[in-house]
């Protein structure tokens, strides 16, 4: 089974409450009125796509319906789909780390997926041809560090880790001196999960990333916050704390497989300009893959096709 096919089927709740919702909507009304738009409005804020991104989405659907001189409800079916993919398109040059000398340091609460994520970036970025090696900055957390190197094992990667309760930033220095010293191409860092105390938390990634400049000064960085999509709104309050902590560069959405808040991809993008840059549809390790909008919105909306 492919990846589309894997996102397809995590999707299947999505279009069965929120997408099903939506063709009762277009095919329930004979003409395009201002309760026909409350009623769109109403389902897209409701699928968690955000009161910005719902917004966004029914401005273009009005828009091309006074372009193109539209009146009946059905034909806002593929308008609707159109915009929501111009919300979610993110291009190629998002990724651009995977081309140079990376450090990527990954951000979230526990419970997210975060350490099995980065298990499962580092196996995808090996099997893309680079040298990876990870660092177990948690160390907060019990057995964080554990968990870590049996995903390293598991991705035949090199970790580098302290002992539980060390300074993440001692660690982060030895990862970085390790990875400069073995040529790696990508440095994956794992962070304590924890939001409890924002100032702690801030202070903490600034003292990593002080370590980082010093240590690797001019090394391309990218900071990922992973974030659990069955948790809807929650998901984007998490992000947008991490992104008053860090300067983030995109998300990772874990647990699509089994959602019905799939328009929580949409929200993110939408509310805090950060991308989606990779998705997750299960517990295996090849369950993790880039972020397509085009993949994303079919498999969202096959049965509105």
């Amino acid at each position: 089974m492919g990846f589309f096919d894997r996102l397809f089927g995590g999707l299947k709740k999505t279009r069965d409450g929120f997408v099903k919702n939506l063709d009762y909507a277009f095919r329930g009304f004979t003409d395009i009125t201002d309760e026909f738009y409350e009623e769109l409005e109403e389902l897209l804020i409701s699928g968690d796509m955000g009161v910005r991104g719902s917004e966004a989405v029914l401005d273009h659907v009005k828009e091309q319906v006074k372009a193109q001189g539209i009146t009946q409800p059905i034909e806002c079916k593929a308008l609707m789909i159109d915009g929501i993919y111009e919300q979610m398109d993110i291009g190629e040059a998002e990724y651009e780390f995977l081309d140079k000398t990376s450090v990527v340091l990954v951000v979230g609460v526990n419970g997210v997926g975060k350490t099995t994520t980065i298990g499962k970036l580092a196996a995808k970025f090996k099997a893309d041809g680079k040298k990876v090696i990870m660092g177990a900055a948690d160390t907060f957390r019990a057995a964080a560090t554990e968990q870590l190197t049996e995903w390293a094992n598991r991705a035949g990667v090199d970790i580098i880790a302290g002992h539980e309760g060390a300074d993440p930033s001692s660690v982060v220095f030895d990862a970085v001196n390790a990875a400069k010293a073995r040529h790696a191409d990508i440095l994956l860092i794992d962070t304590a999960g924890r939001l409890h105390n924002k100032k702690n938390l801030m202070d903490e990634l600034a003292k990593m990333n002080r370590v980082i400049d010093r240590e690797w000064p001019g090394v391309y960085r990218e900071t990922l916050v992973v974030v659990d999509a069955t948790t809807g709104q929650n998901a984007l309050i998490q992000a947008k704390e991490f992104s008053e902590a860090a300067e983030l560069s995109g998300v990772i959405l874990t647990k699509m497989d089994g959602t019905a808040k799939g328009g929580i991809a949409v929200a993110i993008q939408s509310e805090l300009g950060i991308p989606v840059k990779y998705i997750g549809v299960g517990e295996k390790i090849e369950d993790l893959d880039k972020f397509s909008s085009d993949d994303f919105v079919r498999a969202m909306f096959f049965d509105l096709d």
